[in-house]
């Protein structure tokens, strides 16, 4: 088959940004299909909430955005930087190491300003089809735009679609014993914005991860109690210290319709409040691949190196898939393979080769004991990854003080040290950060 040339990118964040900039350099000038009417993705802040506080009902209006008011960055600005265009310390900006999500949002904007990539993007479209034309090597686009009460419904064909929408929007729910008839209110990470309506409440958080950290510490502000809850088996039983209000526990075991929420070390309370911290599911409902790329168990596949559908590639790849890394770098990179393989620069392996290597992860994944709902996390192997990526495309090895303040970074995450992000040792890294400077330029 020849070379798409004509690409349509799906989404306008960060992925969809870098993708669009990458493929201009290429010289292929794409379409990028926003359904918001501003970019940022998920950085891009909306007070609002979703009509089902879960957001299991197909018939919501989604919210897109996950980001809550008080929400800052887990990495290191110094990190937070694509490969060739560093996360910069704005002096009208918030000048902190880990600043909030309005100063990544213009990141954001900055960057697609100075590349010129605003003018690629139609906002206010909302894809709701991509499927294949016949048995032929391209994709029919189907998008709507609202115009006042009138809904417009229009297709265009493309060689190539890069589907770069994220994957922070469609909550995963546990299921709990019992929850059926627990009277309590229940609402998923998703639709947290502000800790008021929590005010002496007693609140009961599910979930071990950053934002669980940051939203408990949010609500205990005005909160009765906050209980955390986890399956880790890292996780200790007790007060969290400098805190009165706050708990860990083992996982939920079970809740009772009198509002009782019993814990798997064997205490017990009576909540008002369920908070699931726990993750979202990729979705794709625009997608059709007669079943060539599947989502089971939250594995997107099968996908070489998490990014191209063997027997579909090159026309359609996933940008941003991959979890547990340093998301803006592992984009960047991801997005300068892909344009580089549309163009026809970098050659892909054969079907059989690629659908070889798939086989390989999966196996190893399950040899190792991972179970397949982190297919696309890095196992601690975000280096080795990116590092990967950066050959296809000709770039050097990731800076390995970037490996080493991302490692720490997750250190400090689990740590349960509220002040973290406001202790971090600046002066420390800045001199690992200028050695490293002096030391290439040396070489």
């Amino acid at each position: 088959m020849p070379q798409p040339r004509r690409t349509a990118i799906i989404g306008a964040g960060i992925a969809g940004l870098a993708m669009a900039r990458e493929l201009c350099c290429q010289g292929i000038e794409p379409v990028v299909f926003e359904k918001s009417d501003d970019l940022g993705g998920t950085w891009n802040y909306d007070p609002m909430t979703e009509s089902d506080p879960l957001g299991l009902d197909p018939t919501r209006e989604v919210v897109h955005s996950s980001a809550y008011l008080s929400l800052r960055t887990n990495l290191p600005r110094q990190i937070m930087g694509f490969v060739d265009y560093p996360f910069r310390e704005d002096e009208k900006g918030d000048r902190r190491t880990f600043p909030g999500h309005e100063e990544v949002l213009r990141f954001v904007k900055e960057f697609a300003e100075e590349f010129g990539l605003r003018r690629l993007v139609r906002f206010g479209c909302e894809v709701v089809r991509v499927g294949r034309r016949g048995e032929r090597w391209l994709w029919v686009v189907e998008w709507k735009r609202k115009r006042g009460e009138e809904v417009l419904v229009s297709e265009e064909i493309f060689e190539a679609v890069v589907v770069c929408n994220g994957h922070f929007t469609q909550p995963r729910v546990p299921t709990i014993p019992g929850i059926e008839k627990w009277p309590g209110y229940q609402i998923h990470s998703h639709n947290y914005r502000v800790p008021e309506p929590f005010r002496d409440k007693v609140v009961v958080i599910i979930g071990f991860g950053a934002s669980a950290f940051d939203i408990s510490r949010d609500i205990a502000k005005v909160a009765k109690e906050v209980h955390l809850a986890s399956r880790s088996p890292e996780i200790m039983v007790m007060k969290v210290p400098n805190h009165d209000n706050i708990w860990q526990h083992k996982m939920v075991k079970y809740v009772t319709e009198e509002s009782l929420v019993a814990f798997e070390e064997g205490s017990s309370i009576h909540a008002d409040v369920i908070l699931y911290c726990t993750g979202f599911k990729y979705h794709f409902p625009f997608l059709e691949t007669n079943g060539i790329v599947t989502i089971e168990d939250n594995r997107v596949g099968p996908l070489y190196k998490h990014v191209f559908p063997p027997s579909l590639a090159p026309t359609l790849s996933f940008i941003g898939l991959t979890e547990k890394d340093l998301i803006f770098q592992m984009t960047d990179l991801q997005c300068k393979w892909v344009a580089r393989v549309i163009s026809g620069k970098v050659k892909l392996p054969s079907e059989k080769e690629m659908m070889a290597s798939v086989e390989e992860y999966y196996q190893q994944m399950e040899k190792n004991g991972y179970p397949k709902h982190t297919t696309h996390h890095l196992h601690f192997k975000e280096s080795e990854y990116c590092n990967w990526l950066a050959s296809e495309v000709g770039l050097p090895p990731v800076e390995d003080w970037k490996e080493r303040m991302y490692v720490e970074s997750l250190k400090s995450i689990f740590s349960m040290k509220d002040d973290y992000k406001d202790q971090w040792e600046d002066a420390y890294w800045d001199a690992i950060i200028k050695d490293a400077s002096l030391s290439k330029c040396t070489i």
